[in-house]
């Protein structure tokens, strides 16, 4: 029997435990684990596998979206209790933005949700804009965005609540590489500023490398730990190191390992 996903403050610093996580769906089908996992607060960790690796399945349990078929997860609570604040923030693969509403508006939606009161939203709306570079789009409306930055209105929207967690299920997957490494940067420079948790589900070696501190390398269906790297780059990072030796080598690591991981998987 699955144990309910819990809140957990955490003397020893952590923000995500994972202990002994499987995740079984109704067909069968087992998508994950086991599965330990310890994430540090503060810290940027990637999850990359391939697909159907569990990868995703993994940030829906913590976030509290689906339940472990067996095992524990236990999330820290540490951010400010105004009312409106989530310890998680999510953004997925789609910006999933609603079209009749302006940039604004689609930012605002969690603290209507959550019942947040106006006057503070509207300051905390212009806040996460401004921390995503969009403050002159906020009455524009998403057939008017690039997908770079619908993907950003999406962040905002995420950054909204005050998360102390940022939860990313593979969100530049599907822009092209000049705006990909923009946002990898404009990433990069919100984690160092805001000091968020950010857990980060992607395909890429090189995009793992370039943005995490550390790298987890899962296994193929049922997903679970098959490496792990600490990527120890001076920070910050920048397009210095996308071009150094340094990072060539990490990405030929990270590489190495997940080779196994698409061995003999069929479609993948």
């Amino acid at each position: 029997m699955a144990e309910p996903v819990l809140p957990s403050a955490d003397a020893a610093g952590f923000a995500v435990r994972l202990r002994g996580v499987t995740k079984i769906y109704d067909t069968g089908v087992t998508a994950l684990g086991p599965l330990d996992l310890d994430v540090r607060q503060g810290e940027f960790v990637s999850l990359l596998g391939p697909s159907g690796c569990g990868k995703s399945t993994a940030l829906r349990l913590i976030a509290g979206l689906a339940a472990p078929s067996a095992g524990t997860v236990e999330v820290s609570h540490h951010g400010a209790a105004r009312r409106g604040s989530h310890p998680i923030g999510f953004v997925f693969q789609e910006p999933t933005l609603m079209p009749w509403a302006s940039v604004r508006d689609n930012v605002r939606l969690p603290l209507k949700l959550a019942h947040a009161p106006a006057a503070d939203a509207e300051g905390r709306i212009e806040e996460a804009l401004d921390q995503v570079g969009l403050s002159d789009f906020a009455a524009a409306y998403p057939r008017e965005l690039s997908g770079g930055m619908k993907m950003r209105v999406s962040l905002a929207r995420a950054l909204v609540t005050d998360p102390d967690i940022l939860l990313m299920d593979e969100p530049f997957a599907a822009l092209d590489e000049i705006t990909r490494f923009r946002l990898n940067n404009d990433l990069l420079s919100l984690w160092r500023n805001l000091h968020k948790t950010v857990i980060f589900v992607t395909h890429s070696v090189f995009e793992s490398v370039y943005l995490s501190e550390r790298v987890i390398v899962m296994t193929a269906r049922p997903g679970r730990i098959g490496a792990e790297f600490r990527i120890t780059a001076s920070e910050p990072r920048g397009e210095e190191f996308r071009t150094s030796a340094e990072y060539a080598a990490f990405c030929r690591e990270v590489s190495n390992a997940l080779a196994p991981s698409y061995a003999g998987q069929a479609g993948a």
